[in-house]
């Protein structure tokens, strides 16, 4: 069993110098990318896309709201975040145009 001890002993210590810090960079690194390509692209993209739906609004468009209206737009103003939806004959509401969750194709209303 003594053999055992005397070369434990015999080994030199580890230690962490150069090799520590380049691994520890290279693990910052690694995972600095999988954010990127896990959260914040695929999020700035979904932002993207509603934005450019927001903007291409028009009067007449049948829409879903995330709060689940659905209705057809009879107003839009470009000075203001609103929009004016009817809902039903005579029944309009005013929504905010980011509550816009899709545009659904024309006729949608109608077969509800």
């Amino acid at each position: 069993m003594d053999f055992l001890i005397a070369s434990a002993h015999a080994s030199a210590p580890a230690g962490q110098g150069e090799g520590g810090t380049f691994s520890l960079i290279l693990m910052l690194a690694v995972f600095g990318l999988i954010f990127y390509f896990m959260i914040y692209r695929p999020q700035a993209k979904r932002v993207k896309e509603h934005k450019s739906l927001v903007s291409s609004l028009a009067k007449g468009d049948e829409i879903l709201t995330q709060g689940g209206l659905v209705g057809r737009i009879s107003k839009v103003a470009d000075d203001n975040d609103f929009i004016v939806i009817e809902v039903a004959e005579n029944v309009e509401m005013t929504v905010q145009k980011g509550s816009v969750a899709t545009v659904l194709p024309k006729g949608t209303i109608k077969t509800l």
